[in-house]
């Protein structure tokens, strides 16, 4: 079994459809119950109507420039088609959204394979209170259950918390945890994370680091020293650098976005609390703005409540309506 290929048969069941439905739930909600309002008295899409759905998505975190470039497609449909009525309108916005993702980013997750990396090395990063060592542990928990060995890596030794969450993480998860003294050097941790992967024979390394949002250079010199450290043990390494944010953060979260990926090579998105919140809509500006893979999508408090991206299945369940 490939490293990921556990994930790719987990994603395919309807438990796992279900509770991305029911995460999307909040967003759901707010989103068609705007849109019934702007329809009413309507018949037809006109620039009324148009600027109504402008704001129905700039209200839902999709961003203002990923809105523009979905009002501007819609715009085209409309002048090529003459006459499109309002009831087709959330079938458009589905395809035209779903046609977006598609056109920006490459494949999605599942249907990728690292495993000829050996010990495989992820090293997330995010501020503090985005679900980043939450992610980690169920993560590790996922790669443990496909049957990977997985050792995590406690970088962040600003906070005696982070260590100790990652403790309790591994020893729930069942999965070595390396880890120095508090005020250590983060890329000293790393380091000895990666060396003893390599030494007991394992698949995959995560390694956290501090949450920390100081100013740009600091936190590219921290990262960047991370990354040298590993990389001397392994050519190439990290191989997925993977930044956590909170989709209740909304535009907050496309700022992070934008401080992390000028610090570092990022190269992985997992947003987390989908579940909880009415601005799902930040993963389609996220991921358009960006261009980097939503890999990881959190949609619950369990063990098991982290998927795989799928951008077919996430905009499917987000136009999926109670009538089905």
């Amino acid at each position: 079994m490939g490293l990921f290929d556990f994930f790719k048969k987990k994603e395919q069941t309807a438990e796992t459809k279900e509770a991305l439905d029911k995460s999307l739930e909040k967003t759901k909600d707010g989103f068609f119950s705007k849109m019934a309002k702007v329809m009413v008295g309507k018949s037809t899409v006109d620039d009324e109507v148009l600027d109504e759905l402008e704001e129905i998505l700039v209200t839902s975190d999709v961003g203002v420039s990923t809105t523009l470039k979905i009002i501007e497609r819609i715009e085209n449909r409309v002048a090529r088609d003459k006459y499109v009525n309002t009831s087709e309108l959330n079938d458009i916005l589905r395809e035209e959204i779903q046609s977006l993702l598609a056109e920006n980013n490459s494949e999605d997750f599942e249907q990728l394979n690292y495993s000829q990396h050996k010990p495989y090395v992820i090293m997330v990063v995010g501020v503090n209170g985005v679900g980043k060592t939450t992610t980690i542990g169920k993560l590790a928990h996922k790669l443990k259950e496909a049957g990977n060995k997985v050792v995590l890596g406690a970088a962040d030794t600003f906070r005696a918390a982070a260590v100790d969450q990652i403790k309790l993480w591994g020893e729930r998860v069942g999965v070595r945890v390396v880890s120095q003294a508090m005020g250590s050097d983060p890329a000293s941790v790393a380091f000895d994370t990666v060396q003893s992967a390599i030494a007991n024979r394992e698949d995959v390394a995560i390694i956290d680091t501090a949450g920390r949002l100081h100013n740009k250079v600091a936190l590219m010199n921290e990262l960047t020293k991370i990354k040298n450290s590993m990389s001397k043990l392994v050519p190439g390494a990290p191989h997925e650098i993977l930044l956590v944010l909170d989709a209740s953060t909304g535009q907050n979260a496309i700022e992070q976005c934008k401080q992390f990926t000028q610090a570092t090579d990022v190269n992985a998105l997992a947003l987390t609390k989908l579940d909880g919140t009415a601005k799902g809509g930040v993963v389609i500006g996220i991921s358009d703005q960006f261009k980097i893979p939503v890999k990881y999508i959190g949609v619950g408090e369990s063990m098991d409540a982290l998927q795989l991206f799928n951008k077919k299945a996430f905009v499917e369940s987000l136009f999926k309506q109670d009538n089905g």
